[in-house]
């Protein structure tokens, strides 16, 4: 597949370039704070030597995951210009159609990366606004004790400012990032200045030999060494906003140069100054510049949080879409921007469990030995189905698409298994977290497996039901009803409940069905598919589809029936849907203990009417008993 050609001129590009730096770069712009002492944490020496190992280690780091790995490959899987792990997994599966059992595979490891990017978007925000809050010890260490109220206060604030939108908020973001990473290069190379020779570690030369040195020491400082590194799926997930030359340009000309400057800086401080270890970061700054650099690092954090938050919501959104979990709430707060979205029982689950890890933690040192397990366990599972789709899309010859596995694979894999000794000390948690959503995304799957298969026994066809319809003929009204169908072939239950019960048609019936395409956006040209049945002239089947991306919004997109023959009164028309009441047969395919957790999902799911903007006054609901 070519890569997407951008249509926005040059000038469009810069200011794209601009707006990604305020979004797209948050989480990774801000690791500086902890990185470098997370990785010295340990008691590993401060001298020139090990210094220039660990800045080798983290420029290699970025170098080749951020840079090579994203950057230059993956960012060129777009699909229809979307990225993330959902869209990746979609455009995988557009490649493996023919094959269920690589179908099956790529689902379940690209629901496992989305169940483990939920547990970074727990960790991110906590670590990031505590670790810029610490700065208080340095700055005014009699302070110490107000670093966890102000954690909470600016949490508290950020997460209760999601009901409100972020657009006019994100506005703010750039000019803060640039005036952040701006300040980033500065203290960089004011450091760099008094010891330039910091500048070797570009050398690989100098991280293999520390890890030969230091041995199973060295293995175990590669799960710090990934902190630099987090947020590096920013850059393909933000994709969709920004585009992918934007994104490039203001990675390659000025947030890379930025946070290298800054590292060799950190690492310049160490080698002068042996006892900066204690937070090396602040202590690069000049003490008139100490309170200045907390505010604005306590600002650059709440934005790396906002859009790791922004990011949930997106990727809750695609599940919902794509089936993957239960219908939710959401509400759209921008009316320019389709991507901007709020989910409030994301946000609120969120916001608890982002104050649990504070309050449990109490330190960015205590949480860093939970973060970084699910960061690379979805940089796995990106790295996987890129392959696949290198394979069955681009078509690259068998030796260059497995040296790209064998390479990016190896890389994942030495962060994760180093990141795996981190597990008893806290690692457990994104795990755990990401394995509670894998079960309730699985379990919603097979449930709405075994939903389809019941409604496809109870299947009866158009033709059967026209059939019966002449032998027993029933009471025509005037008007149009539309029956909401699951299924995209046969007579709805519902629809039959009706004739059965209420002995009673309307002139004109429609069986209607949402049809979610595994392509972010559907051309308008495409949205409706009509087929009538039968010689009346009154029944018909509409298909309306929609991608993972778009608002499923059924009253609009009905108008557009119109240009196709078919004329719906919006303002008569009767919306017939099924009240569905589950129960589960003794020997039923779903294990037990899934039942109860499909009967609760089902139950709390967010009502047909709501999710697809169906008018409220013109629903009729009917209960259905199903059991499966």
């Amino acid at each position: 597949m070519p890569e997407k050609q951008s249509v926005h001129t040059q000038g469009q590009v810069n200011t794209l370039a601009l707006s990604a730096i305020g979004v797209v770069f948050g989480d990774i712009g801000t690791s500086p704070l902890y990185a470098v002492k997370e990785v010295f944490h340990g008691g590993l020496p401060t001298d020139a030597t090990h210094v220039l190992g660990v800045l080798s280690l983290m420029f290699w780091a970025i170098t080749l995951v951020v840079t090579t790995k994203y950057a230059i490959f993956i960012m060129r899987a777009d699909n229809k210009g979307e990225g993330g792990i959902m869209a990746l997994m979609a455009l995988a599966l557009q490649g493996s159609k023919d094959n269920p059992t690589r179908k099956a595979f790529i689902v379940t490891i690209g629901l496992l990366g989305a169940s483990l990017f939920y547990g970074d978007s727990m960790i991110t925000p906590a670590i990031s606004v505590l670790s810029a809050v610490e700065g208080l010890q340095i700055v005014a260490p009699r302070l110490d004790h107000y670093v966890l109220p102000i954690t909470i206060a600016v949490l508290s604030a950020l997460f209760i400012i999601q009901t409100k939108g972020t657009g006019k908020v994100g506005r703010m973001f750039a000019p803060i990032m640039c005036f952040w990473f701006a300040t980033l290069g500065l203290l960089g190379a004011v450091n760099i200045v008094q010891h330039p020779d910091v500048l070797m570690a570009v050398n690989p030369c100098y991280a293999i030999s520390l890890l030969f040195e230091l041995g199973w020491k060295g293995f175990l400082i590669m799960g710090s060494v990934v902190l630099a590194i987090t947020g590096a799926e920013a850059l393909y997930a933000d994709m969709g906003h920004f585009g992918l030359k934007p994104i490039r340009l203001a990675w390659f000309s000025f947030v890379f140069p930025a946070l290298l400057l800054n590292y060799f800086g950190q690492g310049a401080l160490l080698i002068g100054n042996p006892q900066a270890v204690e937070n090396p970061f602040y202590l690069m700054a000049p003490h008139w510049a100490m309170y200045p650099l907390l505010i604005l690092a306590t600002l650059s954090t709440v934005i790396a949080s906002q859009a790791v938050i922004s990011g949930a919501f997106s990727v809750t959104r695609q599940a919902i879409q794509l089936g993957y979990c239960p219908r939710m709430n959401i509400r759209h707060t921008s009316g320019d921007e389709m991507g901007q979205v709020y989910l409030p029982a994301v946000n609120w689950l969120l916001m608890v469990s982002v104050f649990i890890l504070v309050l449990s933690f109490r330190s960015s040192s205590a949480l860093a030995s939970a973060y970084g397990i699910a960061v690379t366990g979805t940089m796995i599972v990106d790295t996987i189905l890129a392959f696949i789709v290198i394979q069955a899309l681009w078509q690259w010859n068998k030796p260059t698409s497995i040296t790209f596995l064998s390479i990016f694979l190896i890389i994942d894999l030495l962060f994760l298994s180093s990141n795996s000794l981190k597990i008893p000390h806290g690692g457990w948690l994104p795990l755990v977290v990401g394995a509670v959503l894998f079960l309730i995304m699985t379990t919603w799957i097979r449930g709405k497996e075994l939903l389809a298969r019941y409604l496809d026994e109870k299947r009866v066809l158009f033709e059967e039901l026209e059939q019966r319809l002449r032998d027993r003929p029933l009471v025509t009204v005037p008007g149009t009803a539309i029956y909401m169908a699951r299924s995209v072939h046969g007579v709805p239950q519902v629809l039959l409940h009706n004739l059965e019960h209420n002995h009673v048609m309307h002139e004109k019936l429609i069986v209607l069905t949402i049809v979610t395409r595994e392509e972010p956006y559907i051309d308008e040209a495409h949205r409706v598919k009509i087929r009538m049945f039968g010689d009346s002239g009154n029944f018909y089947r509409v298909k309306l589809y929609f991608g993972f991306q778009e608002e499923q919004d059924v009253r609009r997109a009905l108008q557009l029936c119109c240009h196709e023959g078919l004329v719906i009164d919006q303002k008569t028309v009767s919306f017939f849907i099924g009240s569905e009441k589950l129960s589960f047969r003794r020997k039923s395919p779903m294990p037990k203990w899934r039942r109860s957790l499909f009967s609760f999902l089902t139950h709390n799911s967010t009502s047909a009417i709501e999710y697809f903007k169906i008018p409220v006054e013109r629903v009729i609901e009917l209960g259905i008993r199903i059991e499966l």
